[in-house]
């Protein structure tokens, strides 16, 4: 087991967003979470990365209680995040910020390797290296945020929305990526609003509402509860 999050709470000022929120994922799985607008699915991420404050419960790692790390700490130990939105640096060229993402210790000494194994993974990437992020396309800019994420070698990957704002041509590309990386030996936790797409390749999945685990079990267990079928994932 990669990660085990106990009975989380938190939240934002005196509004608390996540009541008692318990999830695992294993060893070289696809987990996701799904669910509406405001369930609490990026501030889950947030606090398993270290940027949230846990109020109550905790947070392991391959072992290690990391409930009180700070997020770069997290990093060393193996995991690594694709936020929301990129969070690319506009200015800097595609290979500059992959660059970025082996500045951790676990990763210096293999930047060449990891960045060739991006470029293998993302072939696009390479043909746009020396081109600023910032006119990258939407599909472009999302695999520069997972290459750089790759960049840190870690065992656990976490994607929040991966298929935001990219064309539909693109998406399957993306999660098909994703399966691939999965293959390799990577453990990966999906955030991803596309809740039919991502079924579609999870191993295991938790349906998330108003801040609190409604649902958890195997692709073909969600997708045939009538009343999830109806509420989540628009299938009729």
């Amino acid at each position: 087991m990669t990660l085990l999050v106990e009975g989380i709470s938190t939240g934002y000022g005196e509004t608390q967003v996540l009541y008692d929120v318990s999830l695992r994922t294993e060893d070289r799985s696809l987990t996701v979470m799904v669910g509406p607008n405001g369930a609490g699915k990026s501030t889950t991420l947030r606090t398993i990365t270290g940027l949230q404050r846990v109020w109550r419960g905790r947070v392991g790692f391959d072992g290690n209680d990391i409930t009180s790390l700070p997020a770069f700490a997290r990093v060393e130990l193996g995991m690594a995040s694709a936020p929301e939105g990129r969070r690319l640096f506009p200015l800097l060229t595609t290979e500059g910020n992959l660059r970025l993402g082996a500045y951790c210790r676990r990763a210096r000494d293999s930047a060449e390797d990891s960045l060739s194994q991006v470029y293998s993974l993302f072939p696009k990437l390479k043909e746009r290296r020396s081109i600023k992020a910032g006119r990258l396309s939407g599909g472009e800019q999302q695999m520069a945020a997972i290459g750089r994420a790759l960049m840190s070698k870690p065992t656990l990957l976490i994607l929040d929305e991966p298929s935001l704002g990219i064309a539909p041509i693109l998406i399957k590309e993306i999660f098909e990526t994703v399966k691939e990386l999965e293959k390799g030996g990577l453990s990966i936790l999906m955030v991803e609003q596309n809740a039919y797409q991502a079924l579609k390749y999870a191993d295991y999945a938790y349906i998330l509402q108003m801040g609190r685990v409604l649902r958890s079990g195997t692709p073909s267990e969600l997708k045939n509860v009538e009343e999830l079928r109806k509420a989540y994932f628009s299938i009729v």
